[in-house]
């Protein structure tokens, strides 16, 4: 058997690993920010029936346009949209490689306000666009000023902004993302993967859709509609960015199955969102303990909290996974994030980083209960 070494490898590929977080069979899955809770009842049984109806038709292609499950979505977004605005595809993954396929490339480049998410090099790099960074500030939060001075100078072709942000689960003001579309000479993208996890008045940039052609928000169904497994992420913008977004898609490359479940998950939108509400209650509770333990944390409207710091941060991981508590050992140095989960996981949780820090002899107080967290 030939080595990978030994194939002709494009040569930035050399030396590279796949992309992916831990996958491990622990009782505590709290570090690639799922939902936690399983599809309704309801759900689960109207999607069988969907997908046995499906079946009958797995000899014919699907419909490449997507043209229902877009109507559906834009009918979720709400702000005017229809399905000429929205596009589909397996995952925000293959929405963002699209995006730079159609606006990225050779001697093209792409900006981003690192720490985020850590794929977005890796679709520069699939794509062979250039990366530009602009250091976030100390909270993480995206310094105006530097942006729109770093886009005048080095005129990056696309701009990508996570808002919530990941690792750290920063919002980016809806000021700062106009400040942005005015400097920009290419397109802006507002990656929304976890925008309705966001705090009651954080604004999304939907609104800024209109009067701004170059404007793309991603979304994904992943997160918010417990959907990981179905694979389907989408981007709202002008329609000529749909258009650009057909031209480079590969042939139905959006199955007739993950269709048709995702517009069943659609349907079961509210359901699914009252454990949003939940996910985002047990967040902030999680903050809120995690400062009262003397940690420091960043403020998150996302569904995961990034809290630390530790010398070694590594250690702290193990620990909690020897206590089978999985957590994601990301972004800055000293950092862990974790995922919000049930609230049992959450218990087990805390418990298992109280033990780790008596441990390792980390300066971690066990803090009393909040009013909140008092019995009644």
């Amino acid at each position: 058997m030939s080595r990978l070494a030994d194939l002709p490898l494009r040569p930035e590929l050399a030396g590279q690993e796949p992309y992916g977080a831990p996958q491990l069979d622990v009782p505590v899955r709290l570090n690639v920010n799922e939902n936690p809770y399983p599809a309704p009842a309801a759900m689960r049984t109207e999607l069988g029936a969907a997908i046995a109806e499906e079946a009958a038709g797995l000899n014919r292609y699907p419909d490449r346009e997507a043209a229902d499950l877009r109507a559906d979505l834009a009918a979720y977004l709400g702000h005017g949209l229809t399905a000429a605005n929205v596009w589909v595809a397996n995952g925000s993954n293959e929405v963002m490689t699209q995006l730079l396929q159609a606006f990225g490339g050779p001697g093209r480049s792409l900006l981003t306000f690192p720490p985020t998410y850590s794929m977005y090099p890796e679709y520069a790099r699939n794509t062979h666009t250039a990366m530009l960074h602009v250091p976030r500030r100390d909270d993480f939060s995206i310094d105006p000023d530097a942006a729109v001075a770093e886009i005048a100078e080095r005129r990056p072709d696309v701009v990508l902004i996570a808002s919530p942000n990941n690792p750290t689960g920063t919002a980016t003001p809806s000021e700062l993302i106009e400040a942005v579309l005015a400097a920009a000479p290419g397109l802006v993208i507002i990656d929304e993967a976890y925008a309705e996890f966001a705090r009651p008045g954080t604004r999304s940039a939907l609104e800024l859709l209109p009067g701004h052609p170059r404007l793309v928000v991603s979304r994904t169904m992943s997160k918010a509609f417990g959907f990981a497994g179905g694979r389907l992420g989408y981007l709202a913008a002008d329609p000529a960015v749909v258009d650009a977004c057909r031209i480079v898609r590969l042939p139905y490359h959006l199955s007739a199955l993950s269709q048709r479940a995702a517009r069943v998950a659609l349907r079961h939108s509210a359901e699914l969102l009252g454990q949003v509400a939940a996910l985002r209650a047990e967040r902030d509770g999680l903050a809120d303990w995690l400062t009262r333990a003397g940690l420091r944390v960043a403020e998150s409207d996302a569904n995961f909290v990034l809290f630390g710091t530790f010398t070694d941060r590594h250690a702290v991981w193990q620990g909690l996974l020897d206590r089978g508590v999985l957590v994601r050992e990301t972004g800055p140095a000293g950092w862990l994030r974790v995922s919000a989960g049930t609230p049992q996981e959450m218990a087990a949780f805390r418990d298992a980083l109280l033990e780790v820090a008596r441990e390792l002899d980390l300066p971690i107080t066990d803090p009393r209960p909040s009013a909140e967290e008092a019995p009644r």
